[in-house]
């Protein structure tokens, strides 16, 4: 019995007690929220990286079949052809202006060979490399290193050309043993064609001969019992000698080695030089071969591997001044190879290892070279830095459930003395008997503390904490898209897209004046790195041209000044344009290199057509209207582009547009200093009988940078719209009606025109 005496009783309900937070779980030592938390926010991240992924990488450009082409740990080489009145003068075949119509490649441009134009023939290739050629007459043979995509082994295929090395017509895999094989050096001797490719898993060096050629081959001889690698025979004076390098012995320097033998025949037997190893050095030097030796002004010159930066750098020559049994000495010569300036956007950007120089019938040289865009190693590297950043994000989600308060325990409760309710024999033991083990639970009880410190100094109720979780939550995000993209992403270059295996140029033209430098220097520096461009011409309207040297270019800039300012010179005849496809873009538009490769690529399937980005539809009875691509989505139709960013055939688009029957056209673009691009899309449809006469392709993004400059024709829409609409009516009176010319969108398979 008390009395007198307040009573307080404990452990009620209270108003605090039963207020739900959302950011508060009430459980027995936090295990089960936290598990619960970790869950959720693992499928909840799980499908946003998913969604992300197939969105953003699902239409990476491989140019593959169903097996081929796949990301290869080695590289992605791809085979190019060079030509040259020497040796040292060697351009590629885009700089030749060689053209191939069956694949609209005007003109062709490398690389020549890759993993899809095998895969394509039917076997499953991730990369090509090491090519030779064996000229027969006109026709050119070319033998190299395929990478089978299933096996993961090197077989030897073949390609052969009868136009000089423009187009190759895949023959298949010619050699394909046990072990893998590369390097296949092809010669002739005594009136037999011999190959001498690179088997050193085997542990030998064998020599096979034609027997129904190029196709068939038997094994003739194991010349050598050395597991030799990247080796060549040659006859110099009045003996045969053997090149390569021999990687199997503990003293030698990998890629710094080299061995030479000599014999009266390419069948031995073989004697080694006084002096082997002639090389045993450090990588960059050259010593291991990256090719076939050639003979130049009565010289013989031997190319080597640099492979000091990364493996198969670039190919270096030497001049070799002393070759006999006792003595050996070469000279470094220049090639004349200039550097790619694409990056890894270019197919050889990063490095180049074998070279093969001949000597056509006709006294010009032919080259071919092999080229990957990224250095050795490069995918296990994205694959590596892809995944630490992914567990980043996944460590900032603990810390943002920490500070939710649904993680109160970073490590198992039972582990921490103030959390023990009951502990086994065992364990009490064990904890006593080691002190080691009493400091590690110590450690891990005040770790347990933080996620209730963090609460306290970022409450989720105040501004600070949920600004905190705002952030976090972002960069969480972030993370996780970037350590995607590192993983799924390639190698961060963009690629070209073929036509039947091949791949061509394109010519950029931006039409400004000297209050749009800004602009132009920024569009020059962006695009002038995707892959298919080939020159960039400005035509300079009004004002003190620039020097082209200001322009930080990865391309050759060429400044048109015109003489009078008038958009009709966008369309003006330029004979110095080599190309077939220009890009008409204006200066104001960046978007990203890979949908301006999608949209060459629309336009090598229909060059007959004008290819862009921005669609237009005009329709209708009464006075016609010109609208924006709001108006176009809505009747899920098109029937003109706007060629400030657009794919034309400069042959037949700018002869079309000086016309005698468009001068009344271009006189009214200068009348309204407008329309220029509304009067090519009428010219395009009055020159097309019936079809469609216009495609269009959607970029992802795009950036009008005349936004930031303030300097654009077309500020004020209203009143620039009401000019084109004025000019729809004069046109549609000199060359008729585009309104039955519609195209819906979404036509296409690959999507590109959602």
């Amino acid at each position: 019995m008390v009395s007198g005496q307040t009573v307080v009783v404990t452990g009620g309900p209270t108003e605090k007690t039963h207020r739900t937070r959302w950011w508060r779980v009430h459980d027995n030592g936090g295990a089960s929220s936290t598990i619960s938390f970790l869950c959720v926010s693992f499928m909840l991240f799980s499908s946003i990286g998913v969604l992300y992924t197939n969105m953003m990488y699902n239409g990476n450009n491989y140019e593959s079949g169903s097996a081929g082409c796949q990301p290869d740990s080695e590289g992605s080489w791809a085979i190019g052809v060079f030509y040259g009145d020497s040796p040292f003068s060697l351009k590629p075949i885009e700089a030749m202006n060689v053209w191939e119509n069956t694949s609209a490649a005007w003109p062709v441009a490398n690389p020549i060979v890759t993993c899809g134009s095998v895969t394509g023939s039917g076997y499953p290739s991730n990369f090509v490399a090491d090519p030779f050629l064996y000229i027969q007459g006109d026709v050119l043979y070319l033998f190299f290193e395929t990478k089978n995509s299933i096996t993961m082994q090197g077989d030897i295929g073949v390609a052969r050309s009868m136009d000089n090395g423009a187009s190759w017509e895949q023959m298949g895999v010619v050699l394909d043993e046990e072990w893998h094989l590369s390097y296949p050096y092809v010669f002739d001797y005594n009136g037999q064609i011999y190959m001498m490719p690179e088997g050193s898993k085997k542990g030998d060096l064998r020599l096979y001969k034609a027997v129904d050629f190029p196709l068939k081959w038997k094994l003739e001889k194991v010349i050598l019992k050395r597991p030799l690698i990247d080796s060549f025979i040659v006859k110099y004076e009045s003996r045969y000698w053997l090149f390569g390098s021999d990687h199997s012995r503990i003293s030698t320097k990998k890629n710094g080695e080299l061995e030479i033998w000599y014999s009266n025949t390419p069948l031995g037997p073989w004697k080694q030089h006084k002096k082997n190893p002639v090389y045993n050095t450090d990588k960059k030097t050259g010593a291991r071969n990256g090719g076939r030796p050639f003979f130049y002004n009565g010289n013989m010159y031997r190319l080597g591997q640099d492979d000091g930066e990364t493996y198969g750098k670039r190919v270096r020559v030497f001049k070799i001044e002393v070759l006999n049994p006792y003595n050996y000495k070469e000279v470094e010569v220049d090639l004349g190879f200039k550097k790619p300036t694409k990056g890894k956007n270019a197919w050889n950007g990063a490095r180049s290892h074998h070279l093969d120089v001949q000597r056509l019938n006709s006294g010009k040289w032919i080259a071919v070279s092999d080229g990957d865009r990224t250095p050795s190693g490069d995918m296990t590297r994205r694959k590596i830095v892809g995944w630490l950043l992914i567990l980043a994000a996944g460590s900032l989600v603990f810390v943002m459930g920490m500070l939710l308060g649904f993680v109160r325990c970073i490590v198992p409760l039972s582990w921490c003395p103030h959390s023990m309710k009951k502990r086994s024999d065992s364990l009490l033991v064990w904890g006593r008997s080691s002190l080691l083990a009493s400091r590690l639970r110590h450690y891990l009880s005040r770790l347990n503390r933080l996620s209730s410190v963090l609460r306290c100094k970022m409450n989720p109720k105040t501004s600070l904490g949920r600004f905190a979780f705002v952030v976090i939550l972002i960069a969480s995000i972030g993370l996780m898209f970037v350590g995607i993209g590192y993983i799924y992403g390639g190698s961060g270059g963009h690629e070209s897209y073929a036509i039947n295996h091949q791949y061509s140029q394109f010519t950029m033209l931006a039409m400004t004046y000297d209050a749009r430098l800004w602009n132009l220097k920024w569009y020059i520096k962006h695009y002038s790195q995707c892959p298919s461009v080939r020159e960039i011409v400005v035509v300079w309207n009004k004002g003190t041209p620039p020097d082209p040297t200001e322009f930080d270019s990865s391309v050759p800039v060429r400044i048109r000044v015109e003489e009078k300012n008038s958009l009709n010179n966008r369309f003006k005849i330029d004979p110095l344009i080599k190309t077939r496809a220009v890009l008409e873009l204006d200066d104001d538009i960046i978007m990203s290199c890979d949908h301006i490769e999608r949209g060459f690529k629309v336009w090598r399937e229909n060059p007959d057509r004008l290819v862009g980005f921005y669609p237009r539809l005009v329709n209708g009875l009464g006075p016609l209207e010109y609208r924006g691509e709001k108006h176009a989505r809505k009747f899920n139709r098109y029937n003109m582009i706007l060629t400030g960013a657009a794919f034309m055939d400069n042959q037949a688009a700018f002869r079309r547009y000086w016309s005698e029957e468009a001068a009344a056209g271009r006189a009214v673009v200068d009348e309204f200093f407008n329309c220029e691009d509304v009067l090519m899309n009428f010219l395009y449809a009055n020159a097309t009988s019936s079809g469609t006469s216009v495609e269009y392709v959607k970029p992802a993004w795009t950036i009008d940078t005349s936004k930031f400059s303030r300097v654009a024709i077309s500020e004020n829409t209203q009143a620039h719209y009401r000019v084109r609409s004025k000019c729809l009516e004069r046109f549609t009176t000199l060359y008729g009606g585009i309104s039955s010319r519609m195209v819906e969108f979404r036509r296409r398979k690959d999507g590109w025109d959602q």
